[in-house]
């Protein structure tokens, strides 16, 4: 009769356990290098609207600050036109899943809530382009809003990207329920923040919602316009910035951790205290990425 030995034994455990956990991990482990992130970016069948805007959001750092991994499952809440829902789309691949969500359409029988100024210029000399401007038109139009309209360019295209599905529920309770109780790996909020100031939104259960559909480890990615101390999310709807501080205390506040600052977008010499700045110059914009412990 053959005998194991305790450290045969203790090695064949572990090699099982590793086992497990790679098979429970989903996504790859590995994040995308620059050049392959350069490449996603330069993507020759990207629209002449979504390049314009790159010159304002820094696509190719955003992506490696995010640390994208092909095969996640994320969320973009305030969607908007989908630029950043395609880029995250792009980066995961067809091996994971990009959910775009947006607001369900306003009810007509009542006032429209908006802003006491229009946003401002982020890159004074860089014309903010409509995100789902031009060659999508060649695109019949979707119904369900410009995220589904370009995953249907992305598949008609045979882009080598994640599905992007529509996701039309308030921001308050932004998570559709396939991705629900621990299912996301990322989610991304970029540039409105602040807005849901203006808004009323519920943002402490907003938060809360998106840390239950995180898994352990799961990554909430803010980028915003950065007010002055002391101001909060009292400029949201004015100057359309909000106070760091204000913010990460918020996000904090529904168990967060936060990982790691994002400078590619900052501007010391910024004062915040305009809509657009002046003298010209680009916006002071933080980014943010807190974790699921």
């Amino acid at each position: 009769m053959h005998t194991v030995s305790r450290a045969a034994l203790v090695s064949l455990a572990a090699a099982a356990a590793t086992l497990v956990a790679c098979a429970v991990a989903g996504p790859d482990s590995t994040t995308l290098t620059a050049q392959q992130i350069a490449t996603i970016v330069g993507s020759p069948d990207r629209t002449a609207a979504d390049r314009t805007n790159d010159l304002r959001r820094k696509p190719e750092q955003m992506l490696a600050f995010i640390g994208i991994r092909p095969g996640m499952v994320a969320l973009d809440v305030s969607a908007g036109g989908g630029y950043t829902t395609e880029l995250l789309a792009r980066a995961i691949g067809p091996a994971g899943t990009v959910y775009g969500q947006r607001p369900l359409p306003r009810d007509p029988n009542r006032a429209a809530v908006t802003p006491a100024q229009p946003e401002g210029e982020s890159r004074p000399g860089i014309t903010a382009t409509p995100a789902s401007a031009a060659p999508l038109a060649t695109v019949p139009i979707n119904p369900a809003g410009p995220v589904a309209q370009r995953d249907a360019k992305l598949r008609g295209a045979g882009v080598n990207a994640a599905p992007m599905i529509a996701v039309n529920q308030p921001f308050d309770d932004p998570v559709p329920g396939a991705a629900a109780d621990a299912k996301l790996d990322l989610v991304t909020l970029m540039f409105n923040y602040h807005d849901l100031g203006f808004l009323g939104v519920d943002r402490a259960r907003m938060n809360r919602a998106i840390y239950r559909a995180l898994k352990p480890g799961g990554m909430y990615v803010i980028a915003d316009h950065a007010g002055r101390p002391g101001t909060g999310v009292s400029e949201s709807g004015t100057l359309h910035r909000i106070e760091e501080a204000f913010l990460r205390k918020e996000v904090e506040a529904a168990g967060f951790k936060l990982a790691a600052e994002g400078n590619f977008l900052r501007n010391p010499n910024d004062p915040r205290d305009k809509n657009t700045p002046n003298p010209p110059q680009p916006k002071d914009e933080f980014v943010l990425k807190f974790v699921k412990p």
